[in-house]
């Protein structure tokens, strides 16, 4: 059976990006790889084993496009509006918490935050699937 181990990102400033990533989601560099023309730099917190790669192409000076494929990554926290509010008071721009409900039943409770790049975060409450 496969293993999912890591989503990988193309960043512009690599300090910029982890600095975001430790601040929202408390990961941080588990390894980093430096090589002539691009840097690869893994991270992970305690919670998961399961890591985002940051590459860094060193000749790059343009932000990155998204396309009209990329949607976003996914991640659980306890309290959904717990986590909004500290995002607020980092500054990180959270969109408003909403809530899905199916057949009178809460779904799922979130928001959405941007990384520096403008890849999109769902922060999502756990609860039923979304563990």
């Amino acid at each position: 059976m496969a293993k999912a181990i890591h989503t990988m990102i193309r960043v512009l400033d690599a300090d910029r990006s982890i600095d975001f990533y430790n601040k929202a989601f408390d990961l941080n560099v588990k390894d980093h790889y430096d090589f002539e023309d691009f840097a690869l730099i893994y991270l992970r917190n305690e919670e998961n084993d399961f890591e985002l790669e940051l590459t860094l192409n060193k000749d790059r000076d343009e932000p990155y496009t998204h396309g009209d494929g990329y949607g976003h990554i996914a991640v659980c926290v306890d309290d959904a509006r717990q986590e909004h509010d500290r995002f607020a008071a980092l500054g990180l721009g959270p969109t408003d918490v909403k809530e899905f409900h199916r057949e009178g039943e809460l779904m799922a409770r979130f928001f959405f935050v941007q990384d520096p790049d403008g890849y999109k975060i769902e922060i999502l409450e756990r609860h039923g699937r979304f563990q």
